[in-house]
């Protein structure tokens, strides 16, 4: 019993290596090479240096954002200015400029006919048989309604009347190129308690009433000009103004934190949020429609319609910090360490498959011990050695096995 539990003790006290087999081979030396320069230069690059692996990351951003537009512009005939053109009247993150209005005066609740194309009619039958829509500018009564002798008419609708009449010719609204937006962002990086505005703190007032955005020559100015926003995303007030569009305006904080804070600031670009749907004939540009109601003095209600035509912005905030940690370093070089025996992994396919003498490498690197082997070495004397080629070096002390190209077979 004393000697199983000696023996147990002694085997666990052991120490087991791998055997080694050096392939003394130029093309295999150098491919193991190359492989483990391109995977260091991998993680030293494109890991380390280009993504900061190191670092630990922090994109759940907090944000705020402040608008405000001024500029002044004429629309038919009358001059408009901030209260008259910008929709909600806030200053939030989401704002419209309006470029065109078509007006619908002193509408009451009563029956009239239908201004739009698709409700003409000849008989009460041709307007019966839109009853059930919802494009009409009032229900539907299923009356055809004539003036004098003419042939063809107009639907009958109850709603508000006159019908609002969109087909009318209205000139848009082109000075909105020459306003500007003035944009006050603050951010915060819960992870680090690190908060940061989207101009110097330094900027005094008179500096901010008189610079203009410019990628180059100002951006950290938090005025832009519409006309250089629409610019930016190829676009036009002339080809937005007469249907409406949606720009978005996208502030990017990304900031290194190992650096000075005073280094993290943002980047602006601007885009076409609705451009796929530019060339459509259904749901083209942006629109929206809103109603002032009035009462006479006999307390009738009557209303003045507004169809606005507007660009819509859309300010977008991203972002992401990062700061160095000890974890996510040691977790990447660890990786990257491991990685480098891909290079093995590749030489071993390659010898074992395609390199002359692949089954002596075999014969090497992988041993087969059946039981009778066992028996068999048991049988001799503890100091016996197997027998090698001549030629062959078996280096004792370091429990690997040499083969040079020489040795191998032609």
């Amino acid at each position: 019993m004393g000697s199983f539990v000696w023996g147990c003790v002694t085997d666990f006290f052991t120490y087991e290596t791998t055997k080694s087999v050096v392939v003394k081979s130029w093309s295999v030396g150098i491919i193991n090479r190359i492989v483990q320069v391109l995977i260091i230069a991998y993680f030293a690059g494109w890991v380390f240096i280009h993504e900061k692996a190191y670092q630990v990351i922090d994109t759940g951003i907090e944000s705020s954002v402040m608008t405000k537009v001024k500029g002044f512009g004429v629309h038919q005939n009358r001059v408009m200015d901030v209260a008259d053109y910008v929709f909600p009247p806030q200053g939030s993150g989401v704002f419209c400029i309006m470029t065109k209005l078509i007006i619908t005066e002193n509408q009451f609740q009563r029956t009239c006919a239908e201004t739009e194309k698709r409700f003409t009619c000849e008989t009460d039958e041709d307007c019966q048989e839109h009853l059930e829509t919802n494009l009409s500018n009032g229900q539907i009564t299923g009356v055809c309604l004539k003036s004098g002798n003419n042939t063809k008419g107009m639907c009958e609708i109850e709603g508000w009347c006159p019908a609002e009449n969109i087909n009318v010719d209205i000139t848009p609204m082109y000075d909105v190129e020459n306003f500007t937006i003035f944009i006050k962002n603050s951010i915060r990086f819960p992870l680090f308690n690190v908060t940061r505005g989207n101009f110097p703190s330094t900027m005094t007032s008179s500096e901010i009433k008189k610079c203009i955005y410019h990628p180059e020559t100002n951006p950290f100015c938090p005025i832009f000009r519409v006309g250089e926003i629409l610019n930016s995303t190829g676009q036009s007030v002339k080809s937005l103004a007469d249907k409406g569009g949606e720009i978005g305006i996208n502030i990017a904080w990304i900031c290194n934190l190992d650096l000075n804070v005073e280094n993290c600031v943002p980047n602006y670009s601007f885009t076409r949020l609705d451009l796929p749907f530019a060339k459509n004939a259904v749901s083209k540009g942006y629109n929206f429609r809103f109603a002032k109601y009035y009462k006479t003095e006999n307390g009738t209600e009557y209303r003045t319609l507004h169809k606005v035509f507007a660009i819509r912005f859309d300010v977008m905030i991203t972002g992401k910090a990062g700061k160095f940690n000890t974890i996510p370093t040691l977790i990447n070089l660890v990786a990257a360490f491991t990685s480098i025996g891909l290079g093995t992994v590749l030489c071993d396919i390659i010898v074992l498959n395609f390199l002359k003498g692949a089954e002596q490498y075999k014969a090497k690197k992988f041993e087969e011990v059946s039981e009778a082997q066992i028996e068999a070495s048991l049988a001799q004397s503890p100091a016996s050695q197997l027998s090698l080629k001549p030629g062959i070096k078996s280096p004792y002390d370091s429990g690997a096995i040499s083969l040079s190209t020489s040795d191998l077979p032609l």
